[in-house]
């Protein structure tokens, strides 16, 4: 028993030291000023994907601030996107706004806590958002993995509802002012990238 609790102590060690994502903190001030870019899309051709229908809804583009990162490796929702990202934009995407707010991600949700507000709350859950992401292939899911907690990244591709062969679905939201269940963004990454890391 005592030489499992030491192995255990020690692979602990190991991963807070090495292999625990480093986070990036950069220096004070808007770093995504632009609000997401959305175009809803008039006639869309579905595809399949992993035994699932595909149907896009709107263009979809954003530069923002990872706020925090989760990856999930069970049910049928991690089969398409293993990874969400809450990402901030605007005033959130400031590292003098977000060392008074708490961040965290759990069960496909995004949430915050703040003692004392450093913006309106409005400001915060508008330009705040969990993204649910479906990568276009193996080069773009490897990227988003490499991603970091509070680097500055960009991606584009779609806002997609998909649908499962026994009826399951699973749809993005098309605003970015709502909150609550069905208040996230699913989206199919077509190219992402890393705009500013230390």
């Amino acid at each position: 028993m005592k030489k499992l609790m030491i192995l255990a102590a020690a692979y602990g060690i190991f991963w807070f030291f090495f292999l625990r994502e480093a986070e990036v903190t950069l220096s004070p001030g808007v770093m995504a000023a632009a609000e997401p870019q959305q175009e809803l899309l008039d006639d869309t051709k579905s595809f399949d994907y992993k035994g699932y229908r595909i149907t896009p809804l709107a263009n979809f583009s954003i530069k923002a601030k990872i706020l925090s990162k989760m990856t999930y490796r069970f049910g049928r929702e991690a089969d398409l996107s293993p990874i969400d990202l809450a990402l901030g934009w605007g005033n959130m995407s400031d590292e003098s706004v977000l060392e008074t707010i708490r961040i965290s991600q759990s069960n496909r949700f995004f949430h915050w806590r703040a003692d004392e507000l450093p913006i309106p709350r409005k400001e915060i859950e508008t330009h705040a958002s969990n993204m649910h992401l479906i990568p276009f292939d193996e080069t773009t899911e490897a990227a988003i993995k490499r991603a970091r907690k509070g680097e500055i990244i960009s991606f584009s591709g779609y806002l997609v509802r998909v649908d499962g062969e026994d009826g399951w679905h699973w749809t993005s939201s098309l605003s970015r002012s709502d909150t609550g269940g069905g208040a996230c963004e699913l989206v199919w990454v077509k190219e992402f990238q890393v705009e500013t890391s230390p």
